[in-house]
């Protein structure tokens, strides 16, 4: 049995949001982002049709296009419209995973035995746009690749069916940017040997996509034949993330304390943009030597970034530590997590400050957490008799 799947994708999701609360912003350039030094989070077709794109500079988006009304993006109001979306999606459909803040794959092989999986899909796309007064689309095929690459096609064209025997020809004439893990570098190589379409792609040797590329030279042809096994994962909200540090032996001294703490936020703050989470909640624990514990808590922009966790983490712990008695515990835990598709807060922070955390986090991902770190937090070394991350659902 061929598999159906389908891919949601919601419309320029935060600018629908922010017209959906202020029609005046209907119909004119929007563009959701920092202020002059920031980059754009979002924004709508009609700044696209100026060359405007996400994580563009800000006032590179505003030479091109300057009549663009500029707002800072409301986290908050976007977290509660996509939970409602996530709960009338679980409602209606079998197996759902949600890719990300907007986006959404949905497993319903079988379903064209007993209704129709293009008709259920609409039905189900109309009410979403009904209850919440939010755009999407949808294309529907036999993995989550063509899926995927049917709803950015749609966009023009309105919601996609890509039966399987219609795959390749649909796939064929597209550029190979359309693939979703072909970024700028892969492009560039590929272009530069004269690959520029997925039908090209598709008809060169796996073997020599291998050679070229890597491992996953081979993954990139099997997309381009528009062959991709990956399930739908059901999706669960995590709720927390956090770690723990036990001392060996209990200590009083607040510098070492501080700078632990630090090491503490940095591991995490990067796994919270490893997994593309945003944290509003942050709190520090303490344990005295006598097994006293303490917490306390405080509310924050959502963000995953290690500067303004740390001085949040770093205020809490001056407000908490008040007893003067050894510690043999201090703990750091970011909550009331939301998804999203950026690696720090874009609403906030400078070009300049993004490029600093995506280069760090590159480094860190190819060769370990503890490859570059501020030297303030590098004296935290986790390791698993003392530091226990918490993955809580």
């Amino acid at each position: 049995m061929s598999r159906a799947i389908v891919h949601i994708d919601m419309n320029t999701f935060f600018v629908s949001c922010e017209r959906l609360t202020n029609s005046e912003l209907n119909g004119i350039p929007l563009i959701i982002g920092g202020g002059d030094r920031g980059v754009v989070a979002s924004c709508s077709y009609e700044a696209r049709k100026f060359g405007v794109r996400s994580a563009m500079p800000i006032h590179m988006a505003m030479k091109l296009c300057p009549q663009a009304k500029i707002m800072k993006g409301d986290m908050e109001l976007y977290s509660r419209l996509s939970h409602d979306i996530t709960e009338i999606i679980q409602e209606k459909a079998p197996v759902v995973e949600k890719a990300s803040i907007d986006e959404f794959y949905l497993d319903i092989t079988g379903m064209d035995k007993f209704y129709g999986s293009y008709r259920w899909t609409d039905e189900l796309a109309q009410r979403i746009t009904k209850e919440t007064g939010l755009p999407l689309t949808f294309a529907l095929s036999v993995n989550k690749t063509v899926s995927k690459i049917g709803t950015g096609e749609g966009k023009q064209k309105q919601n996609l069916e890509i039966p399987e025997h219609l795959v390749q020809s649909f796939l064929n004439p597209l550029s190979v940017r359309k693939i979703p893990m072909v970024g700028q570098k892969t492009f560039e190589l590929l272009s530069r040997i004269g690959i520029r379409t997925i039908q090209t792609l598709s008809e060169m040797p796996a073997e020599s996509l291998q050679q070229m590329i890597g491992k996953n030279g081979t993954e990139l042809w099997k997309k381009a034949n528009g062959i991709d096994n990956t399930p739908v994962e059901p999706y669960t909200e995590r709720k927390s993330i956090s770690t723990e540090h036990t001392f060996s032996q209990d200590t009083i001294d607040v510098l070492k304390l501080n700078r632990i703490l630090q090491g503490m936020v940095e591991k995490l703050a990067y796994q919270l943009r490893a997994e593309e989470w945003l944290a509003s909640t942050v709190t520090v624990k303490i344990r005295y030597a006598n097994f006293d514990t303490e917490t306390k808590q405080s509310r924050v922009p959502y963000t995953s970034a290690d500067h303004i966790l740390t001085q949040t983490v770093t205020d809490l712990f001056t407000k908490l530590y008040q007893r003067r008695m050894r510690l043999r515990l201090i703990g750091v835990r970011f909550s009331g997590l939301v998804r999203g598709t950026y690696q720090i807060d874009l609403f906030n922070d400078t070009e300049e400050m993004l490029a600093l955390y995506q280069a760090m986090d590159r480094m860190k991902t190819r060769y370990g957490f503890d490859a570059v770190m501020r030297c303030a937090g590098a004296s935290f070394k986790p390791n698993n008799k003392n530091e226990i991350l918490k993955r809580k659902k």
